[in-house]
């Protein structure tokens, strides 16, 4: 399959993208994948932090929990907009770290940046706003083994932890969502539910839209990095100089 820029399917990025997204929903709920849960719960609380910073507010503190829950503590300034935002942030916020981290492994090639940069982050965050030692030393702890793997360990490790870190994120961001949208226990206590007591946009429909836009997102990410555009200048065939002369 090939873009209108040239760029060609790259078929064995996909079946590594697919043994990663196979291998993660098989040990869904595998005790050896609940650091990764953990690491993705922050990513969505870095997202209304981000969030809340961005509209001019301010963060207290970020709580995570060993039952993979977390909070986020902030303060907004007046205005729906800046709460809808905030609200929403953490929606996207594991989406867009899928999306950053499928193209930094895939189409960048970043490999060790990916787990430096993700250890600085988890570093700042734990330092700045860890309002409980268990978030505190969560965070410098995955940070600590995130540098050491990024120094020590071989280029094909780095890339394929990299990758199960993408294709993870991506799932765990997917079926987050989708407990939102399908369960309505969880719902009522949701960000949705946030929403909708603000809005007074049912939650149900708050979670079908953020749905969509996180997997529209996931998607352009994993088509963009799937695709391999051709190396090095691209030569006419022979026959096409012939007929010119």
């Amino acid at each position: 399959m090939r873009t209108a820029s040239g760029a060609q399917l790259d078929f064995g990025r996909l079946a590594l993208l697919a043994l990663m997204l196979g291998v993660g929903w098989y040990f869904w709920d595998s005790p050896v994948l609940w650091p990764m849960k953990v690491l993705v719960v922050m990513m969505h609380e870095s997202g209304h932090a981000l969030a809340s910073l961005l509209v001019g507010g301010s963060v207290d503190r970020i709580h995570l929990a060993a039952n993979e829950s977390g909070s986020c503590l902030s303060r907004l300034p007046p205005g729906l907009l800046a709460k809808v935002a905030v609200y929403s942030g953490g929606y996207l916020g594991s989406a867009v770290a899928g999306a950053g981290l499928l193209l930094a492994t895939f189409r960048f090639r970043l490999r060790r940046w990916v787990l430096g940069t993700a250890s600085v982050w988890l570093t700042v965050m734990g330092v700045l706003y860890a309002g409980d030692s268990f978030t505190l030393l969560f965070c410098l702890g995955t940070a600590v083994v995130l540098a050491l793997g990024a120094k020590f360990l071989p280029d094909g490790v780095v890339d394929a932890l990299n990758l199960f870190i993408a294709a993870f994120t991506a799932l765990y961001a997917l079926f987050d969502l989708r407990s939102d949208l399908w369960n309505s226990a969880v719902r009522s206590q949701s960000d949705a539910a946030l929403l909708a007591e603000l809005t007074y946009v049912p939650a149900v429909v708050w979670a079908a839209l953020w749905s969509l836009l996180a997997m529209g997102l996931l998607a352009v990410a994993a088509y963009t990095s799937l695709h391999a555009r051709p190396k090095g200048l691209q030569m006419p065939s022979v026959t096409a100089r012939t007929r010119r002369v």
